[in-house]
């Protein structure tokens, strides 16, 4: 068992300090507050997490895909070329 780095051993010394130091009545009443406080920053942190979420979403919204994006340029340079091309020709044969 390791949690956030502590084993076992370290985890039974820190439980017996407590003990020691705030006795058995108060360690109950602490272990209930430490409960509640990690709680709140657990429902905190989802919160937080959930938000930027819900931006990363939106601006995933806003944004084409960029096949789309790309289709559409690519369409464009294409009437820019065939225009082009036209007014060209249109101008070698008024030339001859």
């Amino acid at each position: 068992m390791n949690i956030f780095g502590v084993g076992l051993p370290e985890v039974t010394v820190i439980l017996i300090l407590a003990l020691l130091i705030f006795g058995p009545k108060k360690l109950p009443e602490l272990g209930k507050q430490l409960g509640k406080t990690l709680k709140s920053l657990k429902k905190a942190s989802n919160e937080f997490q959930n938000e930027i979420d819900q931006v990363m979403n939106e601006e995933d919204k806003d944004e084409p895909p960029k096949s789309i994006e790309n289709n559409q340029t690519n369409e464009i340079n294409q009437e820019k070329l065939d225009s082009e091309t036209k007014n060209f020709s249109n101008k070698e044969n008024s030339n001859n």
